[in-house]
């Protein structure tokens, strides 16, 4: 296999990305500081992909408002999701490299047709609800720049679905990670706005409770703040990512360094994001969306953050969409047996990128509807991925104890009481989130 990166040749028989030959301009790397780095950029990417990706627009959404609302109180609430995230996605990947399979193959094979039905219609209807916020937030941000979502959405579906059809996983994966890396410009957004550094610091390794004290209002963003931070898709994407780029067993430390890394940005990155809603709350301005959010941001710093701010809302639904639509055509074509790789080209695996493409194209489509329910459909996400996220990190936590699938690098006793010990805390908290969406008056509403 040749890379197609300038001066670099990887030469693959059967070995994994850690154990091939490495020559530039035909010498072979000896230097096992440059042999490392040179094996981890092979494998790096879809941990730092699934973690990015998941600061979609509803991510922006929820941590905007945690910091509109009470400022860099809730900073050690997304410091503390870090280990979380970490943990459930590293589960991942030794199950993607143990297996070879994507998760929705896994939960068919292991626990029976039922569960598996049950575990894919509930991806596949939560992925397509959550893929119509993201298009609707595509929209909602072309309005603030001036451009007609009539047109912008539409192109914005067609980009989407251009990226994934050459039929390279690797020229996928680069446009994709360099899309992430843009989100970087977060941390210019959040130290433009100026913020007092200390109290923020201290907000995120302190914790601290507003000075309106633990309403339910409060409660119900923290709730959020999790959920958004750990979605179902994320398990399904990653473990087909992993099966498609071949990675194997001495591929599970650096994929373990993709995942951590990805997990640091996206916690940095949100925290960035309080950071600039607590600005726009500090300049007298409400919250009601993000968009808004940037046009008031712009009052103060100018018409140039508000485009900064308003392109990176764009970018993260696009992160949000590529990533949400291959999770679900991966699991489709897994189940039903189709050819399924972003290795192949449209010619050789139709259905795989048939599904891709219905599901972005009819998620925009549905944007574009007048008075289509978006809230409706906001609502019922929200309650759905409380219901399906328990039940997807269980069959992980089942499918990571199986010493005949796994071997060595089968879960630990500490790995056991530290997943068991989140999967407790989501599962009391999703259920929390699902009955106050489903039922607004169950909680009291006192200050």
């Amino acid at each position: 296999m040749i890379d197609q990166a300038p001066n670099r040749i990887l030469q693959v028989a059967d070995e994994s990305p850690a154990t091939v030959p490495v020559q530039v301009q035909g010498t072979v790397v000896k230097s096992k500081w440059l042999h490392s780095l040179l094996t981890f950029l092979v494998v790096f990417g879809p941990g730092l992909i699934v973690m990015v990706a998941d600061n979609d627009a509803g991510a922006v959404s929820t941590y905007s408002q945690a910091g509109a609302q009470y400022g860099t109180h809730l900073l050690w609430v997304v410091l503390l999701l870090l280990p979380v995230t970490y943990f459930i996605q590293e589960m991942v990947v030794r199950l993607g490299i143990a297996t070879g399979q994507g998760h929705a193959a896994m939960i068919y094979q292991r626990f029976g047709k039922w569960w598996g039905l049950f575990s894919l219609v509930d991806l596949e209807l939560v992925n397509f609800l959550t893929l119509v916020t993201e298009f609707a937030a595509i929209d909602l941000a072309l309005n603030k720049m001036g451009v007609n979502p009539l047109v912008g959405v539409p192109l914005a579906a067609v980009a989407l679905i251009l990226i994934t059809l050459s039929g390279s996983y690797r020229r996928w994966e680069r446009t994709v990670v360099f899309l992430c890396l843009l989100d970087l410009a977060w941390f210019y957004i959040a130290f433009a706005m100026k913020p007092a550094l200390g109290p923020a610091l201290r907000n995120a390794f302190v914790p601290s409770i507003p000075q309106s004290g633990i309403t339910s209002d409060l409660t119900f963003l923290v709730i959020a703040v999790v959920g958004t931070t750990v979605a179902p898709w994320q398990l399904f994407f990653q473990q087909s990512c992993i099966a498609d780029k071949k990675l194997r067993f001495s591929d599970v430390r650096w994929a373990r360094l993709d995942t951590f890394v990805g997990a640091c940005i996206t916690v940095t990155v949100a925290g960035c994001m309080m950071l600039a809603g607590n600005a726009s709350h500090m300049h007298g301005f409400n919250f009601t969306d993000p968009a808004q959010m940037a046009v008031d941001i712009g009052t103060f710093a100018g018409p140039v953050m508000r485009t900064l701010i308003l392109m990176m809302m764009i970018n993260a639904a696009v992160l949000g969409t590529t990533a949400i639509s291959l999770s679900s055509a991966w699991a489709y074509g897994e189940v039903r047996g189709w050819p399924h790789s972003l290795q192949l080209p449209f010619s050789k695996a139709k259905g795989f990128y048939i599904v891709y493409t219905l599901c972005v194209a009819a998620a925009a489509g549905l944007v574009l509807i007048p008075r289509a329910p978006l809230q409706l459909i906001i609502l019922g996400v929200q309650v759905l991925a409380g219901v399906m996220l328990p039940s997807a990190i269980i069959f992980l936590q089942l499918l990571l104890n199986d010493k005949e699938l796994l071997g060595s690098y089968a879960n630990k006793p500490w790995n056991n009481f530290v997943n068991w010990t989140i999967i407790i805390v989501l599962f009391g908290l999703s259920l929390v989130l699902a009955a106050q969406v489903a039922a607004p008056n169950l909680f009291p509403t006192g200050h």
